[in-house]
């Protein structure tokens, strides 16, 4: 689903400001043969195009518009299909012409010729997935959809048609558009996972630089270093690569021992490393930052968070920012749940915690 966001506020639907309790959803057709979101949403806001004759549901006039869904599903300027949220989920709409306005979200199909499998396909496919997030953020369930002509029959809308004049044509209904959303939904409860916790990580090595040494620990040269004191005698080979040495005195009269600037332990013994055996040693203070411990470990414990923090941006929906950083826009409800939100209302500048 491609989810966007432009509440009509000059609308007075909108400005009538009443609120409902989420019980159903009611699927509607435009009835007019003009597919594009344009006709219905606006201002341009640079994805719709402009819509020449000013008529579209957001233009004021005295009194406002006496009409408005929560959202319309239609082409963009480039041709490609996207959702229009048009008025806040909760908020009471006028779309059913009955008691169905105080119960349900209503969303509109742009219909076209009515012939086009292509295009029908398509807005379908959109509207099934934006049932699927309403269904999720409300807790509803497929039962809880209806189209408009269905409400009808239920004695909660006006008597109009939408959607059966149009679904059928393409072996489609409201019962086999039910079962989908219903499908998406059971899909989607196996397969969805929220991280919650911290995760650990820790990491352990055998041998860790320090500044310290103890008399006795054994030690060897770093394989980079090219002096083994302070003065310009070289590492011999054997030094490097064959040999630990152990520490026989780190301090003299209780102080650090200093040569060249350099703080020096002394070295005594050596322990080959192939044998164990220990044998004579270079007996030479030998500056500690060409020295690693041998036989230390070290553990590294390292907590990634449970979450980053994005910055909600103008005309941000749940479902763009769950596409955009987690990867798909049906894990919406993995940010709802993390961030404690009653509804799917967020607002500029807001910040929400994204999971890992």
């Amino acid at each position: 689903m491609e989810l966007k966001k432009q509440i009509l506020t000059n609308n007075a639907c909108y400005k009538a400001n009443q609120k409902i309790k989420v019980k159903g959803i009611m699927v509607h057709s435009t009835g007019a043969n003009n597919p594009w979101l344009k006709r219905y949403v606006g201002p341009d806001d640079g994805y719709l195009g402009v819509n020449t004759y000013g008529n579209h549901w957001n233009t004021y006039t005295p009194g406002g518009r006496q009409i408005c869904c929560h959202a319309f599903i239609g082409k963009l300027k480039d041709g490609s299909i996207a959702t229009y949220q048009t008025l806040p989920w909760d908020h009471r709409g006028w779309h059913a012409g009955g008691a169905a306005n105080n119960t349900h979200i209503g969303f509109e199909i742009c219909e076209d010729g009515l012939t086009d499998k292509t295009y029908f396909n398509k807005v379908y496919k959109e509207a099934v997935e934006l049932c699927v997030y309403l269904c999720k953020l409300y807790g509803l369930t497929a039962d809880n959809i209806i189209c408009h002509s269905e409400g009808y029959k239920k004695g909660i809308a006006t008597n109009h048609g939408d959607v059966m004049h149009w679904f059928p044509k393409h072996g489609k209904s409201m019962d086999t558009f039910r079962a989908e959303v219903k499908k998406a939904l059971e899909g989607n409860s196996k397969t969805e996972t929220t991280t919650t916790k911290p995760t650990t990580t820790t990491t352990t090595t055998t041998t860790s630089k320090t500044t310290t040494f103890k008399e006795k620990d054994k030690v060897e040269f770093k394989a980079s270093a090219t002096k083994y004191n302070p003065s310009s005698s070289t590492i011999p080979d054997w030094v490097k690569e064959d040999y630990y040495h152990v520490v026989t005195q780190t301090k003299s009269n209780g102080k650090a021992v200093k040569k060249g600037g350099k703080t020096c332990v002394l070295l005594g013994e050596k322990v080959n490393k192939k044998t164990g055996k220990t044998e004579d040693g270079i007996n030479t203070w030998v500056a500690i930052e060409n020295l690693t411990l041998v036989g230390k470990t070290t553990t590294t414990t390292t907590t990634t968070p449970a979450y980053t923090t994005y910055t909600v941006k103008e005309n941000d929906t749940l479902w763009d920012i769950a596409k955009a950083k987690l990867g798909s826009g049906l894990r919406y409800t993995e940010i709802v749940k993390l961030n404690n939100l009653k509804n799917d209302t967020i607002y500029e500048g807001q910040k929400l915690k994204i999971p890992n």
